[in-house]
């Protein structure tokens, strides 16, 4: 193997750009040349390629987002669009991919990999930290460090008018940045998918605290909460219990700034690693890291193989909330 590409797809994550530089740098110390391939999967069908030397990834370890661009890429979910990224890829040379992704890249790794038998591997990147194979996806650190942040400021004021605040942090399908940032900014309800919601149950809770001397609390939510959402969630309560409730909804800006040291260092061992395994030959899996190790699980299983809560922090958060 002479030449390797690395891209980012998908949901962008803080501390890509250190796993970008991770690859790039330990290709290059292993006499291999590398290809940026710019807008992830769309940029793969196109051909947007750009040769990376030891220079192109100075100073972008503390940058947010990632220099490759990422982008969401219809195209390649069909059999057509993976085809017309492999002659891409064989026309430029290149003899294996590493992305830097979650659930969707690895699906979409898997598929090219069956189909094209181009060797690929996938660097667990997700603010989500919902893939099987991690214990923490790059990311998901800084999500959690940012959604604190804001959870901080936001009790301040819900202590100065006495209010109730509902606070709703991604997670579509999972509650792992729910429940950490719940658990580090001391709330008092936790909302995630994993769990029914029982909309009862809460208000009872939050009158208890009220009773006890209690005069504000917050309630994280996560957006995939089957019970609709913070704003649904909020509405409710306010008309069973008549509390004065507001909704704060962070949004994108968890994805972004600057990633933090955990993230950084997870990056750059993800990289280091995914290079040395592609050279081994290893293909279709995803490197990860499970109790301090780096590991690989076969792409399938980190798809489809649920990666549950951590039922033990999940009622730690809950005692002590009292």
């Amino acid at each position: 193997m002479k030449r390797i590409g690395v891209l980012t797809s998908g949901g962008d994550a803080p501390g890509m750009n250190a796993c970008i530089r991770a690859v790039v740098r330990t290709a290059i110390a292993k006499g291999l040349e590398v290809i940026g391939i710019m807008r992830g999967y769309a940029g793969l069908l196109r051909g947007e390629f750009r040769p990376m030397d030891l220079r192109s990834v100075s100073g972008i370890m503390h940058l947010g987002g990632t220099i490759l661009k990422s982008s969401r890429c219809p195209e390649f979910l069909t059999p057509e669009g993976r085809a017309q990224a492999a002659e891409q890829v064989r026309k430029a040379g290149i003899e294996g991919l590493i992305a830097i992704g979650g659930n969707g890249t690895s699906t979409g790794a898997h598929l090219f990999w069956q189909e094209q038998q181009i060797p690929i591997l996938v660097c667990a990147s997700t603010i989500d930290n919902d893939l099987y194979g991690s214990d923490f996806t790059i990311g998901f650190d800084t999500a959690v460090t940012t959604a604190v942040h804001a959870i901080d400021k936001i009790k301040d004021t819900a202590a100065a008018h006495e209010r109730i605040f509902f606070v709703e942090v991604m997670g579509r399908h999972r509650g792992f940045l729910a429940l950490y940032a719940g658990l580090a900014g001391g709330c008092e309800e936790i909302l995630v998918p994993e769990k029914p919601t029982d909309i009862d149950a809460i208000c009872e809770r939050l009158m208890e605290g009220r009773r006890r001397g209690k005069t504000s609390s917050i309630v994280v939510v996560a957006e995939g909460d089957e019970a609709g959402g913070a704003f649904a969630i909020a509405e409710q309560v306010r008309q069973r219990t008549g509390l004065d409730v507001r909704v704060t909804v962070l949004g994108h800006i968890q994805r972004g700034g600057t990633p933090t040291p955990r993230d950084r260092i997870l990056a750059s061992r993800l990289g280091n690693a995914a290079v040395e395994f592609l050279l081994q030959g290893e293909t279709d899996k995803l490197v990860g890291e499970i109790k301090g190790e780096i590991v690989l699980t076969p792409l399938e299983d980190a798809i489809n193989k649920p990666k549950p809560i951590d039922e033990a922090l999940y009622q730690l958060a809950y005692l002590l909330a009292q």
